[in-house]
């Protein structure tokens, strides 16, 4: 007499099957949504390079890209004036893609963006001030704002911690850390002349027009370094995302691969703030995106960072041509991210899922 515990000997290749059948229907899914999307963000890239107030036709612009064309126009146009922000936006969209989804996975908490848990406020607090203050600019800028991250990271991960981190001390811990440090930038505004101030705001707006070629190298490079370490503790992340007893027992050490996992989402925002300022909400949005298009469990890691790219590309074409007047990215993607906060609140609350 079967009570229905455990499928019977006969029964055991049929649920093999179609345990196999469901897995193979899910990368197939992931691999479809991953290369759509990474097609959008061509498109997007290509777009950007086109659209201006001298429009460029796309075989023009894949030629200069590509140096199979004589056309002076189209390679000044593309390369010297429109390929750094296009490379710019595509890569801060990127790092703020994949980071998003690895403090909010990591910490089982769809607020657990770097927008709100601090990271993103302290690298707010330390670019004021060493434009307020110090009168810095450029590189300077860029570096105060990466320190400041990796600070407000630690100080956040310390006071979160005991005897381990659960997501939700952390998240309201993060909450906390990054209001205070919203706060003193508004006081240190306060107290700062009109030019100072302006020229803070407009760095805290953040725009992927004011990368310099030092901070967008530099981004670059840490792409290159991290995108595989992120993409090779997917594995560990989603074995994490089980509980800590259950990652534990299956090997995993639990304390250590979440403090490597939170280093990497710092350095991620870090080099991307550093780059073209506090660009809101994209991070928050990027991985909730990616789960819904392929599915919560089938990493989609590398997928939030392609939608991240194809949101910042978006943002700034919306941006730079379809507004009145040309305005920061971070305008753009703050109009469509504060609504979408408001529905992820709403949702999250009747779903008791967060925290």
């Amino acid at each position: 007499m079967s009570l229905g515990l455990a499928p019977s000997p006969a029964s055991l290749p049929d649920t093999i099957a179609a345990a196999r059948a469901g897995r193979h229907r899910r990368t197939r899914r992931r691999l479809v949504v991953t290369s759509s999307v990474g097609a959008l963000v061509l498109m997007l890239f290509v777009l950007t390079l086109a659209i201006g107030s001298t429009t460029i036709a796309p075989w023009r612009v894949a030629g200069s890209l590509l140096g199979i064309t004589d056309d002076p126009l189209a390679d000044f146009v593309v390369r010297e004036l429109r390929l750094p922000i296009a490379v710019t936006a595509l890569a801060v969209g990127m790092a703020l893609g994949l980071a998003g989804p690895l403090f909010q996975r990591m910490l089982a908490n769809p607020l657990a963006s770097p927008d709100f848990v601090g990271v993103s406020s302290g690298a707010s607090l330390f670019a004021a001030t060493a434009i307020v203050i110090v009168h810095a600019s450029g590189l300077a800028v860029s570096g105060a704002a990466l320190v400041g991250a990796g600070l407000s990271a630690l100080l956040i991960y310390l006071l979160a911690w005991r005897d381990g981190i659960t997501g939700f001390r952390f998240v309201l811990i993060g909450i906390g850390v990054s209001e205070l440090m919203l706060s003193l930038v508004g006081y240190i505004l306060a107290r700062s002349s009109i030019f100072d101030a302006r020229a803070a705001m407009r760095w805290l707006i953040g725009s992927v027009g004011q990368a310099g070629a030092t901070e967008r190298h530099a981004l670059l490079a840490m792409l290159v370094v991290t995108l595989p370490l992120v993409l090779l503790l997917e594995r560990a992340l989603r074995t994490l995302e089980l509980g800590d007893d259950l990652a534990s027992g299956l090997g995993i050490r639990v304390e250590a691969v979440r403090l490597l996992l939170v280093v990497l989402g710092v350095v991620l925002v870090g080099f991307a703030t550093a780059a073209a300022g506090p660009i809101a909400f994209v991070a928050l949005m990027a991985g909730p995106i990616a789960a819904r298009l392929i599915g919560p469990a089938t990493g989609g890691i590398l997928t939030a960072g392609l939608i991240g790219a194809a949101i910042v590309l978006a943002a700034n074409l919306v941006a730079e041509h379809l507004m009145p007047t040309p305005l920061p990215t971070g305008v753009v993607t703050g109009l469509v991210g504060a609504p979408y906060l408001v529905w992820l609140l709403v949702t999250t609350n009747r779903g008791g899922t967060g925290g």
